[in-house]
């Protein structure tokens, strides 16, 4: 080819569009979607009359109760149900972590306690409620405690296993460079166990949430799961659906912390996202 050659053009190649919106907003916004197409159905087949309203309240009457409950006693049915799951929470969780180490370290440990804890994580949680309200009465020892029940086996469970699913060649890793006891957990098993820890936490979350308003549901004079009696007992379905809402939203909004530290603390792993998968 000579020097006179014409040279051709570059492929001309198309900008690529890119969203103004942040990816965690799109996600977000996509969450939203299917809530949102519920709600604009309920409120089409309630008014067309296919859904009695005594039965099921449109969204908008729904909406209307909210407001008129957060005028009100709202505020103190949040606040006691906060305070209860967050204490439940705290001790239940605190002494799975505790209990999930002994026997995620050692078989002998497991030996003695596994048995027992298996069948007790079989209880349904009503029906601990008669016997906490033999035991502890009707104030907020039994209900703090059933909260710390239904918290403690799912981070039990979850910490005990990422402990045993740990590699093992890791140990052996830390057995070479010497590492104590104390160094081997904090350099290596408790890294490893991370994920897992996480998991156990958000699903220990859920379960309080859960075993509040079983609590609150039989022995309480003010909660969500009071609310949500108090609506039963009038024939109000409306303020049942507000408190479940509210019950939907704390309930997602505490999970949502606990996505944030997890992100936060497993920031250094590299793992798969979805992304690529249909490629």
């Amino acid at each position: 080819m000579n020097s006179h050659s014409k040279q051709l053009p570059a492929p001309l190649v198309a900008p690529r569009r890119t969203s103004p919106l942040h990816p965690t907003w799109q996600r977000r916004f996509k969450g939203l979607a299917l809530p949102l197409l519920i709600v604009v159905l309920l409120e089409i087949i309630v008014r067309i009359g296919w859904l009695p309203s005594y039965q099921m309240p449109a969204p908008s009457e729904i909406a209307l109760t909210l407001t008129d409950l957060a005028e009100g006693a709202l505020w103190k049915h949040i606040g006691a149900s906060l305070i209860r799951v967050l204490l439940g929470f705290a001790i239940g969780a605190s002494l799975a972590l505790v209990f999930a180490a002994w026997v995620g370290l050692s078989r002998e440990a497991e030996a003695y306690l596994e048995p027992t804890f298996a069948a007790l994580r079989a209880i349904p949680s009503l029906a601990w409620v008669p016997l906490l309200l033999l035991w502890l009465g009707i104030d907020e020892t039994s209900k703090i405690v059933l909260i710390a029940i239904g918290a403690f086996f799912p981070v039990y469970v979850n910490v005990v296993a990422a402990i045993r699913n740990i590699d093992r060649k890791l140990v052996e890793v830390g057995h070479i460079y010497g590492f104590s006891r104390l160094q081997l957990v904090r350099r290596i098993l408790l890294p490893a166990a991370l994920p897992g820890l996480f998991t156990g936490l958000r699903s220990g979350m859920s379960l309080a949430w859960m075993f509040l308003v079983a609590a609150e549901l039989i022995a309480a004079t003010k909660g969500l799961g009071y609310l949500l009696s108090d609506g039963r007992e009038t024939s109000r379905p409306d303020i049942v659906l507000a408190a479940i809402i509210v019950l939907a939203l704390l309930g997602k909004l505490s999970d949502g912390v606990l996505a944030v530290l997890e992100r936060r603390w497993l920031k250094w792993r590299d793992t798969f996202t979805g992304q690529g998968a249909q490629d």
